[in-house]
């Protein structure tokens, strides 16, 4: 009688997000493979907990455990692993090639499982907004396509990239659909900044963890699926209308970023956006290269212009500038909207890390690049409570006013105990052809 070959080790290298859903539709079920945990990088406190059993199958009756991929050659080592598969987004082409080498040498196999292989179908036409870094621009793209499907009479469904920060059994399946399922779900600062912008023009987003089970409930009262990609991650769903926006302020990382030169290399549109901050040679750079990437691809571009709802705040006051936490974190943008309003509006702007505590400081040092701004980090509830000391502290240090960058109302989250206003950003196209000529093609 032949043997029956052992299954194959596998350790899933994430971030709470790209890790599960390759491990749901890929691995789990099939037992060629034995998949002995997860690890943990970019977003904090996700190491110590265990993927659930009701998620991860009758072959997991204990779950699978989360471990933190500072440990790597540890884990190959004590847990027998055959093959790491790299399962997690927004990292330079030079730091995957040394995860490859760093498993290689401990004597495991690295894989990058393809788009195609973990693509969902849908029976409804998809769109899939993603980019080539964080904060390009995405969401607000997002959010232009969500508003011209509306105008042509589509009912819309908005499918968004995981983020199960907190009990994943409750993140299963999330459907948004007003502020209030917000609190309900008990939703971070990281997840409100992605949701409540759609919620807040009337979209309906789905979330969570089984992304099968999404799409399948989102059909259900949708004409359309519009995919919002995290990070600058490929789309879980198989599109229809594949859309890469592209950041000239980071031009040349179109091409040095993991996966966002496979979305460039995948995109049926590249949207250059921001070319009314960016420098012209950054723009014209990144043009060259998307040609190189994918001639095939229709280029746009597009400005983001910044609106401030009340410059008065800021002009002439000393004042902070608190930006989206993961576009100047591990996107490596020393500055953001908030900053550029803030100086345009006469502001004084200051240094906050004299002020920070806690795991907010801890971000500084995780990330020296950041430059004269606060990264609004809330991924649990100590961050956000360091955040609020940080700008108690600031006020008793004589700041004045404060720059909201993030996209939503912080102050239903935390109090900020001097003058503040927000800085908002939209997406417009520039020329022709704009969002209509785009996706009119998917209902002729």
């Amino acid at each position: 009688m032949a043997k029956v070959p052992s299954p194959q080790r596998l350790l899933i290298l994430g971030a709470a997000g790209r890790d599960f859903h390759n491990f749901n539709v890929v691995f789990r079920g099939d037992p060629r493979y034995r998949v002995v945990a997860f690890t943990a990088e970019q977003i904090p406190h996700i190491a110590g907990r265990r993927y659930p059993p009701e998620l991860a199958g009758p072959e997991y009756p204990d779950g699978i455990p989360i471990v933190e991929e500072r440990d790597l050659e540890r884990w190959v080592c004590e847990m027998q692993v055959d093959l790491c598969v790299m399962a997690y987004s927004d990292v330079s082409h030079e730091h995957v090639m040394h995860l490859a080498s760093r498993v290689n040498a401990s004597g495991a196999d690295f894989v990058l499982l393809g788009g195609e292989r973990t693509m969902l179908r849908s029976s409804r036409p998809v769109v899939a907004v993603c980019a080539t870094r964080t904060g390009a621009g995405k969401s607000q793209t997002t959010r232009a396509v969500v508003r011209h499907l509306r105008d042509a009479g589509k009912r819309v469904a908005v499918l968004r990239h995981p983020m199960p920060y907190g009990d994943i059994r409750e993140q299963c399946l999330q459907r948004f659909a007003t502020l209030a399922d917000l609190d309900r779900y008990r939703a971070t600062i990281e997840e409100r900044e992605e949701y409540e912008p759609h919620l807040s023009m009337g979209s309906v987003v789905y979330a969570g963890v089984d992304y099968e089970a999404i799409v399948a409930e989102a059909e259900k009262e949708s004409d359309v699926l519009v995919w919002d990609g995290g990070n600058n991650d490929v789309s879980f769903l198989r599109a229809d209308l594949y859309i890469t926006v592209a950041d000239p302020h980071r031009a040349g990382h179109e091409m040095t970023y993991y996966p966002g030169e496979t979305n460039v290399r995948l995109a049926d549109v590249v949207i250059i956006n921001k070319v009314d901050t960016a420098p012209h040679e950054g723009v014209v750079r990144v043009r060259e290269n998307v040609r190189k990437l994918n001639p095939h691809a229709v280029v746009v571009e597009a400005a983001s212009p910044i609106f401030v709802e009340d410059p008065s705040v800021l002009r002439g006051r000393r004042a902070i500038a608190i930006e989206d936490g993961p576009t100047v974190t591990h996107g490596d943008m020393p500055y953001g909207a908030a900053t550029i309003a803030a100086e345009q509006a006469g502001a004084i702007l200051v240094d906050p890390r004299p002020f920070v505590v806690g795991e907010i400081a801890q971000t500084y040092a995780l990330y020296p690049h950041i430059g004269k701004l606060l990264p609004a980090m809330g991924y649990g509830e100590g961050q956000i409570r360091d955040l609020e000391e940080t700008l108690a502290r600031a006020a008793a240090a004589g700041v004045e006013a404060v720059a909201v960058g993030t996209p939503i109302n912080l102050s239903r989250l935390l109090r900020i105990p001097v003058p503040w206003t927000r800085v908002r950003y939209e997406l417009q196209v520039i020329g022709k052809p704009d969002l209509p000529d785009l996706l009119g093609p998917l209902f002729r």
